[in-house]
């Protein structure tokens, strides 16, 4: 694997668990997973049709997961097939859904979703082309 430029590192409470869950969810791919011998992951990358992301367990001496900190301060953006069912299926494995899927104004359907392990996830999909000026004009404070 060659090094990207610039790799999000998600750190998680059960890093396998969400592994499977970005697999099973959003097509993950994993490229690498390395863990000490008591199988605690301190570096696993994925991709998600080659955007490259990382995941590691959360260690309270050197790093912690947003649940431990009362939230995330970043959204990760991620185009699906299907916004709705990616929002139900991080609900139903134990997410929470921030902002509901639906039809936005700059020519997305999209909502907002925390998943298990407290990271947020806008899953969208393009619906329509949406001239820049119109979405100024949409826009308010």
């Amino acid at each position: 694997m060659s090094d990207p430029i610039l790799t999000p590192r998600l750190v998680v409470d059960g890093a396998d668990a969400a592994i499977a869950l970005y697999e099973r969810v959003f097509g993950a791919k994993l490229l690498e997973r390395f863990a000490t011998p008591s199988d605690k992951v301190v570096h696993a990358a994925l991709s998600i049709r080659g955007a490259v992301f990382a995941v590691t367990e959360r260690d309270p001496e050197y790093n912690r997961c947003p649940k431990e900190i009362g939230d995330s301060p970043v959204m990760l953006h991620v185009m699906v097939d299907d916004p709705d069912a990616a929002a139900a299926a991080l609900v139903e494995a134990g997410g929470e859904l921030k902002i509901p899927v639906g039809d936005r104004f700059y020519g997305n359907r999209e909502g907002r979703v925390a998943d298990p392990f407290g990271h947020l996830w806008i899953v969208s999909k393009k619906i329509k082309d949406v001239p820049h000026d119109e979405i100024h004009a949409q826009m308010t404070d």
